[in-house]
């Protein structure tokens, strides 16, 4: 009898704001479930902006008010019969346990919940949901204000002391995000080596920079990038790398 695979917890995580944890989550989320047929659940405990709840609200509206996002939702739909993915508010101190009442209530487990947890790691409950992900994706920017602090926090995260509720398999993976093409391979290079010294996981797809990851879907133009409700176009995703990532994404965390 084969043995049935746990949910997954991951967080996209960085102390830096900017650098596009919650973008990532959403995207990441979005074609996971409404493209690859995985199952999905997002806790979003940061609070108090929760801006993942407020742009599924965003997405409902634009939706409705757009005949080529309308046309796009229904197809998806009759596609995979599939409801949109949950996004639940929570706090993070009681983000686990919020997490584990709304699995109980689904009618299918999910493959996979994602904790977009707030970037300040001293607010309440951060390093103990962290403690208990199975995998933590961390986005660097080629900024050396970006880099050291999120290399200080890595170092720092991984060598503080167990505790009861700590995930022993938990992994903590670096990627470059916000990728410009013009900027020199040699600055790469350097903050690589440096990541390779501190004993630091690095993915080896970057996710290049594009205008689209600052725009949601609206009434006003006719593509699907960031959005709650549908996933992100095939030839954006190629643009910006982000299918080659969420290839190598996957093959991490065995799913």
């Amino acid at each position: 009898m084969e043995k049935k695979k746990k949910t997954l917890k991951v967080s996209i995580y960085t102390q830096k704001g900017g650098v596009g944890k919650s973008t990532i989550t959403t995207l990441l989320a979005s074609v996971l479930h409404y493209r690859l047929g995985f199952n999905v659940l997002v806790m979003d405990c940061d609070f108090p902006q929760h801006s993942l709840s407020n742009m599924r609200e965003r997405d409902r509206v634009s939706i409705m008010n757009s005949e080529y996002h309308k046309k796009a939702a229904m197809k998806q739909f009759q596609t995979i019969n599939k409801k949109a993915y949950p996004i639940i508010k929570s706090k993070a101190d009681i983000a686990l346990e919020t997490a584990l009442e709304n699995i109980s209530q689904l009618s299918v487990e999910p493959d996979i919940v994602f904790f977009d947890l707030p970037g300040t790691a001293n607010t309440k409950g951060v390093l103990t949901a962290l403690k208990s992900m199975d995998f933590i994706f961390s986005p660097i920017t080629a900024d050396r204000l970006v880099v050291e602090s999120t290399l200080a926090f890595s170092k720092a995260f991984l060598q503080l002391p167990p505790s009861d509720d700590q995930n022993e398999g938990l992994a903590l993976w670096l990627f470059w995000n916000q990728v410009d093409g013009r900027e020199k391979t040699g600055l790469y290079i350097a903050y690589q080596e440096v990541i390779e010294e501190l004993g630091l996981l690095m993915m080896k797809t970057g996710i290049r920079d594009s205008k689209r990851f600052r725009k949601e879907t609206d009434d006003t133009i006719n593509y699907v990038f960031r959005s709650s409700l549908l996933p992100a176009e095939l030839q954006l995703l190629k643009v910006t790398r982000f299918d080659l990532f969420i290839a190598e994404f996957l093959k991490i965390i065995h799913l």
